[in-house]
């Protein structure tokens, strides 16, 4: 696989690996990042991942089915493998809760185990799916949303959210029938529920900074 060139002022050569596990449209989330500014690729095998600078993990469905997917071309564990190694990691909406221990979906399915916590079913008193512009209110710094003011707009579409054990990782919360955590970050991972990909300039903004924590982890590698 031949590195992508990106259009950023500093001129890394880099690829960011959108993961094709036949869940999502990974177009949107190609499309937006070359409008943020970075080329990304859509890789569907393990080998195109460990040659990649950084991984988005879009995704949109059933938590079991997405688990058996990645499973089944051997993308599961290679991804925890590359997060293990400190490679930046993306995971937006599925992708955001395929990083916990469990999820409740369709009784009990073990997700990655990245990040402490359930994935949970939205309470039935609200209307489900949770879809359209929602608040972001962050609950510590993150290099992700530089630029972006507290309690920005961005579009969600989901019907379960993640409860995450670990207060510290939890970077951003929406309130909707109850207040769940809508962005996590660890280290050089990160997950968000919204997707950045449907919210405008802001969700643009999100992809571009992603795009510049790969190229300077690239450029200053862990360890």
């Amino acid at each position: 696989m031949e590195a992508i060139f990106s259009r950023e002022r500093f001129s890394v050569f880099l690829v960011i690996a959108i993961v094709d596990y036949g869940m999502g449209n990974l177009r949107s989330v190609q499309k937006g990042f070359e409008k943020a500014g970075w080329e990304a690729q859509i890789v569907s095998d393990d080998l195109s991942l460990s040659k990649s600078s950084g991984i988005v993990l879009p995704g949109v469905g059933a938590f079991a089915r997405a688990v058996e997917n990645l499973k089944r071309t051997g993308l599961f564990e290679a991804i925890i493998s590359e997060i293990s190694a400190g490679k930046p990691f993306l995971g937006i909406c599925l992708g955001l809760q395929l990083l916990f221990e469990v999820s409740e979906e369709w009784g009990l399915t073990d997700g990655m185990g990245i990040l402490p916590g359930r994935v949970k079913k939205l309470p039935d008193s609200i209307k489900v799916p949770h879809m359209g512009w929602n608040q972001v209110f962050f609950k510590k710094e993150s290099p992700l949303m530089e630029g972006i003011t507290d309690g920005s707009y961005f579009y969600f579409v989901h019907s379960f959210y993640v409860e995450a054990k670990i207060p510290d990782q939890i970077a951003g919360i929406t309130e909707y029938g109850l207040n769940f955590a809508s962005m996590v970050q660890r280290d050089s991972v990160f997950g968000i529920q919204f997707h950045p990909e449907k919210s405008s300039a802001l969700g643009l903004r999100i992809l571009k900074n992603f795009g510049r924590l790969v190229a300077d982890n690239d450029r200053n590698p862990r360890g």
